[in-house]
Parts: C-alpha cells; structure tokens; sequence
C-alpha cells in the first residue's frame, strides 16, 4: 500500500502547548497551542480548538481554529467555518467558509507551481 500525501505525519493534541520551529514535510495537524515558525512543504491543518501565532510558509494551509501571524502560502489557503485568522497573508487561493472570520491583509497572486506551470507550457 502507498503512503497518501494526505496522511498525518504528527498530531500536536488538544491539551498540548509548544513553542520553537516546526518544519514539516506531509500533513502535520495542530489541535493544542502553538507559537513560533512554521515552514516546509506540504499541508498544516489547524485544528478548531488550536490556537496558533506564527509565521508559516508551506504549501497548503486548513484553518479551523485561531491563528494568528504571517502567512506566506503557495497552493491554498482555506479558512473554514470555525476558523479565524489575524495578521498578512499571501496566498493564490483563498477560500473562506460561512461564518469563517479574515481579519487582515491579503495578497494573492501566482503561486511558485503556478508560475512553473505557466512558463513550462511556454
């Protein structure tokens, strides 16, 4: 059986609290507190009682919970209905569930893949 680029590859739980540098490659969820760095590849997925304040720079980002800092994503950025983000962010998609809460700056524009893609087909 093959590994799912989906699959979770560490679990910070709910009763957890850390601080420092996190650096992921696959799917790493936060359901604790969190406060520091974020960065690599692949999808953070914050969980609807974490409550997180940093800088994050990965693929893909699911905020069901509190999070807070700069963003710096390059495929997407979803937001859903319990989710709430302070601070900047850059991202090429941003989705945003009813009842999900933006509060900041946004610049969107061609992610890295994207331009990649863009200048292959050329």
């Amino acid at each position: 059986m093959g590994k799912r680029d989906d699959e979770i590859k560490a679990f910070l739980g709910k009763e957890t609290e850390f601080g420092g540098k996190l650096i992921l490659s696959g799917s790493v969820r936060i359901d604790g507190i969190f406060k520091g760095e974020v960065w690599g590849s692949g999808t953070l997925i914050v969980g609807k009682d974490a409550s997180v304040e940093a800088t994050i720079s990965v693929d893909r980002i699911q905020i069901s919970g509190n999070v807070r800092g700069k963003l710096e994503i390059k495929e997407k950025t979803e937001i859903t209905e319990t989710g709430s983000f302070t601070g900047s962010m850059k991202t090429p998609l941003l989705v945003i569930g009813e009842g999900g809460i933006f509060d900041g700056q946004c610049a969107m524009g061609k992610g890295e893949k994207q331009e990649q893609q863009m200048e292959n087909s050329e």
